[in-house]
C-alpha cells in the first residue's frame, strides 16, 4: 500500500541512485593511480528519473519498478594527469559528499512520510 505512493517511489529511487553513485565514486578512487583510467559518474538523478518516468508512460505501467530506473554512466570532465588518468581525489570527495547528502535526504523524506501516514491513521511513532 505505502509503496504505491509517488513520494515513496521517488525517495526510493533517489536512495538507489545515491548508493549506485557512491559505488561509482569508490571505483574512481580505487583507480586513482591506474594509468589511463577515466573517471565516471552517474547522470544526475533528475535526468535519470525523468527518463524512467517517460519509459514508464510509454509502456503504460502503473508504478515505478526497480528495473525501470537505470541511470547511465557518464565520463566526468577533468584534467588528465601525465599518465592519462582523470581522477581528481578532491572532486571525488565532493561528489561523495553530494551522494551522501542525497541518500540522507531520501531517507528523511521516506521516514517523515511514514510518520505522517501513521499520524493520519491515528498511530503515534
Amino acid at each position: 500500500m505505502f509503496t504505491d505512493l509517488k513520494i515513496m517511489q521517488t525517495a526510493s529511487a533517489l536512495a538507489r541512485h545515491s548508493v549506485q553513485r557512491h559505488g561509482q565514486i569508490a571505483e574512481n578512487i580505487a583507480n586513482a593511480d591506474t594509468p589511463g583510467f577515466k573517471a565516471k559518474d552517474l547522470e544526475p538523478f533528475s535526468q535519470a528519473y525523468a527518463k524512467s518516468q517517460r519509459a514508464m508512460m510509454d509502456s503504460h505501467r502503473a508504478s515505478l519498478s526497480a528495473q525501470a530506473f537505470h541511470p547511465e554512466l557518464i565520463e566526468t570532465e577533468g584534467v588528465a594527469s601525465p599518465d592519462g588518468n582523470t581522477v581528481s581525489l578532491e572532486d571525488q570527495m565532493t561528489r561523495s559528499t553530494s551522494a551522501a547528502r542525497d541518500h540522507d535526504t531520501a531517507l528523511t523524506v521516506y521516514a517523515k512520510t511514514l510518520s505522517m501516514l501513521r499520524a493520519t491513521l491515528g498511530r503515534r511513532g
